[in-house]
């Protein structure tokens, strides 16, 4: 079986030790010859670099390992790039969620004005790194699940529409992941249909390999408990805000209760609640929680290794941010036509939705790309706010190509999250002072 060379971009990542440990695991099905760290924080990739260095010997040293801040040494004979950067780090996903506050929104990491923001600073990094892989490897194909997911892929189809770039998020596989516990099914065993935009979605279907559907058994559980399981199914999403997160799915089902939600539409259809839960602790945000949990123990994991010069007995998580990496590299790589929820453009397969809209939608993916499953007609509820809210994402990349402060303006305005044009001006003018020369200069 043929071995293969593997960069991530976005080193320093607190995710890389899991994705490392992901490909280690799978080694059988997807060999590894050689395996890069790139980063342009040499300090921080740095510390986990070093740390899987020493991993790396000890369980893999016939994988070429390597970590730097060079592109051409990152980006040169690699056959994929595992891509998950954070323009600004966490300093500044605090001000993402912050900054809104001041303003009576929600801030979050990728909805909202907090997905805004943070999505006007990653359409550059993510440029910069697809130009860094078609210089140096044309053939190579790039993995995308940075975030806002929504935002990086229509700035994808617009900017570099021709880019061998696939878009995927983890929350997907995250949720089929408690549906599978709620039916006492393993999620391999189970395929779904699924429609909207990322974080922005509902699964319309969820059957066993013989045809027997669930969905109606996991709304009814749903409608009690939420997605809320006996079992945490993986260590990303067991934080407080992320239990009430889960929680809260019964009241989205609510809304809709023909169709099973996407846990991130509380923002849009409950963004008083979230703003209530918020006010009263602006200084501790979901940032805050990761910087001093998630952050804190994978950084203290690789100091650890560091010191002892030995990974034995120091094991990094594997979580559901990593679980579907392998299976979308061995489905470029061997044309297994996997079946994975994928962000792609619509054309057609929701028939009552833009051609030109990226949409989240079960996909065949093979070693031409993803081909998507048709899923029909959609509800003019759902189909009305995926209209409203890819359109905010359209005019955030125009803001961006056009360095348009009227059209961000306007995003802002159309973003059910936000009450007014108003307060959006007034938020718009806090967010380009926050985020400085790392937005392109509007005017």
């Amino acid at each position: 079986m043929k071995k293969f060379s593997v960069v991530i971009a976005g080193g320093g990542s607190t995710f890389t030790p899991g994705i490392v440990m992901m490909m280690l695991d799978n080694l059988e099905r997807f060999p590894l010859k050689t395996l890069k760290l790139y980063d342009n924080d040499g300090d921080r990739q740095g510390i986990l670099g070093e740390a899987l260095e020493i991993l790396l010997k000890e369980q893999a040293p016939e994988i070429d390992f390597s970590y730097t801040t060079d592109p051409a040494a990152a980006f040169t004979d690699v056959d994929f790039c595992m891509a998950h950067i954070r323009v600004g780090k966490y300093a500044m996903r605090e001000k993402d969620e912050k900054v809104p506050l001041r303003h009576g929104v929600f801030g979050q990491e990728t909805c909202g004005p907090g997905g805004i923001a943070y999505g006007m600073r990653s359409i550059t990094g993510m440029l910069e790194i697809i130009d860094y892989m078609e210089k140096y490897s044309p053939e190579c194909w790039m993995l995308n699940y940075s975030n806002p997911a929504a935002i990086v892929a229509e700035a994808c189809r617009v900017l570099r529409p021709d880019s061998k770039v696939l878009n995927i998020c983890d929350m997907p596989v995250g949720t089929l992941r408690r549906m599978s516990q709620i039916v006492g099914k393993k999620p391999e065993e189970l395929e779904v249909r699924y429609f909207g935009l990322n974080h922005f979605g509902w699964w319309t279907s969820v059957k066993d390999k013989e045809g027997h559907e669930y969905i109606n058994q996991i709304r009814d559980y749903v409608s009690e408990h939420g997605y809320l399981t006996q079992i945490e199914v993986d260590t990303q999403h067991t934080d407080p805000s992320w239990q009430e997160t889960h929680k809260k799915a019964k009241d989205i089902l609510a809304v809709t209760p023909e169709y099973l939600p996407n846990t991130y539409l509380k923002y849009y259809l409950y963004p008083d609640y979230v703003f209530e839960h918020m006010k009263d602790h602006p200084e501790f945000t979901r940032a805050n929680e990761v910087m001093q949990g998630r952050e804190k123990n994978v950084f203290d994991h690789a100091r650890q290794i560091i010191a002892n010069g030995s990974a034995e007995g120091i094991a990094f998580d594997i979580d559901a941010h990593a679980t579907f990496i392998v299976d979308l590299a061995r489905a470029i790589a061997f044309n297994t036509h996997e079946r994975m929820v994928m962000i792609v453009e619509n054309n057609g397969a929701i028939a009552n939705f833009p051609d030109d809209a990226m949409v989240e939608v079960p996909c065949i993916v093979g070693t031409d790309g993803p081909e998507a499953l048709t899923q029909g007609q959609i509800p003019a509820f759902q189909q009305a706010l995926m209209f409203q809210q890819v359109t905010v994402e359209k005019l955030v990349v125009e803001a961006y190509v056009e360095n348009s402060y009227q059209k961000m303006w306007q995003a802002l305005t159309l973003s059910k999250t936000v009450p007014s044009a108003q307060v959006a001006k007034e938020l718009l003018d806090d967010l380009i002072a926050e985020n400085g020369d790392t937005w392109p200069e509007l005017h």
